[in-house]
């Protein structure tokens, strides 16, 4: 690491400015890496200082220095100098600052500071419980671990000691731990904390509900946790015990609330304890709920209009056969060049059936259903061989035979008429196709039936609607993807209820970025080399992940009567990372602030 000097022609005057600079390997070889900007240095003997800045002595009182490298001479009469040793001038203490930075304004805008402060804050403790709150919030947002990972790894490889002004040495497992057991009772006044400031800062409305559920699994026993079970596992990990998080979001993503229930609860069984909750918080409202055919029953259903209540809902393929004559008719209406939809009004009851059909659906069904058709035929192809060659002489070997390509097929099984029958070269094996079966299995291909008491929209807005529903799907996969809500390694009920509380507070980082990358940015953000806007196309993810590269780090200036000045300042962006923090409002401090013995501008002698 040097200082270089950068020379500029200026009103006819020659400057200098001195910048500080490190070698970096590089897949294409070495590179010199500008750190920061430290100044101007002019030949004149009244303006050769290269920069001033603020340091405190052992008694935390400032003054001012003025920086010269050891080879050029200072004013006589300025005792307020430093005489650096170019050549000794080094950087230390490299953190992660900017995905931190991130995650702490979201957090603040987001009042979760105050909410927490108010909440948790009266408990005794060396670190104020907020501020433990915020790291594990910032942590699920950033770099998703365990709180022992938080302690050993990844917290000291970050700035959020000096963006949370903690003391060193004062955050551990059992610190992160015993928040937990602080922030789990404030769960329904963080729900409303939050609904509130979503409606504030984006408008958001929670008069559609859009409710799904998801498993997750647990490593270990969890002998002490009621509530893992044996269930179905959305994970694919039918091995380990599971747990049920059902989450209701608005039609934008905003989390309204969420609900823990045990592993081998049914989707079907937890609708109405999911409306008496969203009673008890919210009070009674004429609310519209959005979910899929999986929670569908007439129960269910008979709940939410008891409640006054209106419902958009998949309906179970087997409903579908009532409706053939309608899947036949051409009267159907394109809402988009793939997708087309019927309104089909039933005399007898209050609700309305919507017809959709979905052509690259179709196309799908279509070849899955050729695909286990072909496998069916050639595996009764290759028992009618055995029959005729005579190496299956055994007619119960060959009804178990039959049996067991029937069972391997159940997609395709009720497509065929199958017998076994005497003739007079012996038995025989004859299958054929059920016309029928065929001409109804192709008409229902690509479409599927959607089922609602509102009465006042078309066919093409209550689509519209259900489709919503995707932004539930799409919070899932955030909390099980990015935020890395799964798996769950805590034995404790309670814990583990503390721990899909900070995975929900890390969504609600997650879905407030998301939708502030969606806005206009005050002044347009010029295009990337490649021609694409990437503060219109950022993702979340990716507006961390470039972030994350900035740093913060201490520049270390030994002087000639043996002090040590350190710097502690942020790396300078990309014009990349100037255009994200411009569209997300944001601005970095040109210095840290923190405590005095790792003050962020001292003098050590």
């Amino acid at each position: 690491m040097f200082l270089r000097p950068n020379h500029r022609g200026k009103d006819g005057k020659d400057h200098t400015y001195w910048s500080l600079v490190e070698t970096v390997r590089t897949p294409d070889g070495p590179r010199q890496k500008t750190i920061c900007y430290l100044g101007e240095l002019n030949s004149s003997a009244q303006a050769r200082w290269l920069k001033t800045v603020e340091v405190f002595n052992e008694d935390g009182e400032a003054q001012q220095l003025k920086l010269f490298p050891s080879n050029v001479v200072p004013p006589d009469d300025d005792p307020q100098v430093a005489r650096v040793l170019l050549h000794k001038v080094r950087l230390e203490r490299t953190r992660m600052f900017g995905s931190c930075f991130l995650g702490l304004d979201l957090w603040k805008r987001l009042e979760l500071d105050r909410f927490f402060e108010q909440a948790i804050d009266g408990k005794p403790s060396d670190v104020p419980w907020s501020r433990v709150a915020a790291l594990l919030a910032i942590n699920r947002l950033c770099a998703p671990g365990s709180e022992l990972a938080i302690e050993q790894r990844w917290y000291p490889s970050t700035a959020l000691d000096d963006l949370l002004e903690i003391e060193e040495g004062k955050i551990n497992d059992t610190r992160l731990y015993r928040c937990l057991d602080h922030i789990l009772p404030h769960k329904t006044k963080l729900e409303r904390h939050l609904k509130e400031r979503y409606g504030a800062l984006f408008g958001a409305e929670f008069d559609v509900l859009l409710y799904d559920l998801t498993s997750t699994y647990v490593e270990g026993a969890a002998e002490k946790n009621p509530m893992v079970r044996r269930g179905y596992s959305r994970d694919h990990r039918p091995d380990c015990e599971q747990l049920v998080i059902a989450l209701i979001v608005n039609n934008e993503g905003f989390p309204f609330s969420y609900e823990t229930f045990d592993g081998n609860r049914t989707d079907v069984s937890t609708m109405e304890t999911i409306l008496r909750m969203v009673e008890r918080k919210y009070g009674k409202a004429r609310r519209i709920w959005v979910f899929d055919r999986g929670i569908v029953s007439e129960e269910n259903l008979a709940a939410i209009r008891k409640r006054d209540g209106q419902y958009l809902t998949g309906t179970q393929r087997s409903q579908m056969k009532r409706f053939e004559a309608e899947l036949l008719k051409e009267d159907w209406t394109r809402v988009r060049p793939e997708v087309e939809v019927k309104k089909v009004a039933i005399p007898e009851g209050e609700e309305t059936y919507i017809l959709c059909r979905t052509s690259g659906r179709k196309e799908k069904e279509k070849a899955i259903r050729s695909r286990f058709s072909n496998r069916m035929e050639a595996a009764l192809q290759e028992l009618d061989k055995a029959i005729v060659t005579g190496r299956l002489k055994d007619r119960n070997k060959m009804e178990r035979r039959l049996g067991k390509i029937q069972a391997r097929h159940p997609q395709v099984n009720d497509l065929y008429d199958l017998d076994l029958r005497d003739t007079a070269e012996g038995v025989r094996l004859f299958w054929q196709m059920k016309e029928d079966r065929r001409n109804w299995r192709e008409a229902r291909e690509g479409a599927y039936l959607l089922r609602t008491n509102l009465t006042a929209e078309t066919a093409e807005e209550l689509w519209s609607k259900y489709m919503q529903l995707t932004e539930a799907e799409a919070s899932f996969r955030a909390l099980k993807s990015e935020l890395s809500v799964r798996p769950l390694f805590h034995q404790l009920e309670p814990r583990v209820k503390a721990h899909i509380l900070v995975a929900f507070l890390g969504y609600a980082l997650w879905v407030t970025l998301k939708h502030l990358l969606k806005r206009r940015p005050p002044v347009e953000p010029k295009q990337s080399a490649s021609g694409v806007d990437n503060a219109q196309s950022m993702t979340p993810m990716r507006a961390i992940a470039l972030l994350s590269t900035l740093q913060s780090a201490d520049i270390v200036l030994p002087t000639t009567d043996g002090r040590e000045i350190r710097l502690r300042r942020i790396t300078e962006p990309t014009a990349e990372q100037k255009s994200l923090l411009r569209q997300l409002g944001i601005t970095l401090p040109e210095h840290l602030r923190f405590q005095r013995e790792c003050s962020a501008n001292s003098a050590v002698a």
